[in-house]
Parts: C-alpha cells; structure tokens; sequence
C-alpha cells in the first residue's frame, strides 16, 4: 500500500517537474525571439551601403565588369523581415565579392587594385562571420559596415587614379626607358661557359 502512495507521488513529481521545464523552456524562447528582433532592429536601421558608383570610372565598370556590377547591385538591396534575410544576404555579399578577383579588367589589374579588393573581401566576410554566430554581436556588424563602405570608397577612387594616370601623355623616349627597367626583358648577367675550356669536377 506504502508503495502504491509513493509510486503516486513520484508521478505527481515528474508531471509538476516537467510542466516547470516547459515553462522554463518556453519563457528562453521568448526572451531568444525578443534578442533577436532587437538585433534585428538595431542592424536594420544601419545597414546602409553607399552602392552607387561615386565616380564615372566607376559607373564606366558597372557596364563592362560584370562581377562589379553585380557586386553593386547586390549590396543596393536591403534585406527584410528577419535576421535570416540578413544572413542570406551577407552570404550573397560574400560571394559577390570574392567574385571580384575573377575577371578583373586589365586596365585594373594591378596590385593596389588587388590589395583593395582583398581588403573588401576580408570585411565582408567578417560580416557574415557574424551574422552567423549563435549570438550576434550585433555592435561589431554595425561596426564593418561603414569600413566596408570606406574600403568601396577606396576601390573606387584607385580605380578613377589608375584611369587618370593612362590619360597622362607619355614624353619622348619615356616608353624605352619603361622598357629597359623591366627586370623580364634584361640580359641574364649568368657567364657563359666555354665549353672548350676544360672544368675541374
């Protein structure tokens, strides 16, 4: 009888017991739901990118550097609803500009073009690093944001630099000298060897 009476209250413990972890488990959701529509909030009031070309250089690309193009055009577009459009959306971007790398033109394909570039692919990407941790520091994705608009800034005015360099007219004899510092083109300074004259092995 003893045993009956305890194996009742054992029961009566489990059920309360598991009601309290519902409870509890639902009370995280809530406050999960909440953290993250006030990230949300606070990264979708400042994801604001400066996509647009801010010099003819530049909108001169949008029609022939088609990863530009789209790079840009992916970057106009604000993502909405959730923290996952965000995600998404950071995922694109990463990609978008890891394309970059991949046909250059070859006026642009130069080191300081490349060094800017590599430098606008290690921002983006951080972003959507963060984007995709458990818990997002919200405040370090609000920080990349207005880095990456700079490194944009910085993309494209060393592209406009490059394009207004060529414009420079070359003085006379200024295309020979080029020529004769280019390290590919020198005389090798090897000795050749005679192959007359007798070597000790």
């Amino acid at each position: 009888m003893k045993f009956k009476y305890l194996f009742v209250l054992f029961l009566i413990f489990v059920l309360f017991s598991c009601k309290n972890e519902n409870e509890k488990r639902q009370l995280e959701s809530i406050k999960d739901i909440k953290k993250k529509e006030l990230i949300f909030s606070i990264i979708e009031k400042a994801w604001v990118f400066n996509a647009k070309p801010i010099n003819t250089t530049s909108q001169a690309n949008t029609i022939s550097w088609k990863e530009w193009r789209e790079f840009l055009a992916e970057l106009d577009q604000k993502p909405k609803k959730s923290i996952g459009a965000f995600q998404k959306k950071s995922s694109e971007l990463s990609k978008k500009s890891m394309a970059l790398n991949d046909n250059i033109p070859v006026e642009f394909n130069k080191p300081q073009i490349k060094a800017r570039i590599a430098i606008l692919i290690t921002k983006v990407r951080m972003m959507d690093l963060y984007l995709h941790l458990k818990d997002i520091p919200e405040q370090k994705v609000i920080a990349l944001i207005p880095e990456i608009n700079t490194q944009l800034a910085a993309l494209q005015n060393q592209m406009d630099k490059i394009v207004q360099k060529n414009k420079i007219p070359l003085e006379e004899g200024e295309s020979e000298l080029i020529k004769m510092l280019d390290s590919a083109r020198a005389i090798p300074n090897t000795p050749q060897l005679d192959p007359n004259i007798p070597r000790v092995e």
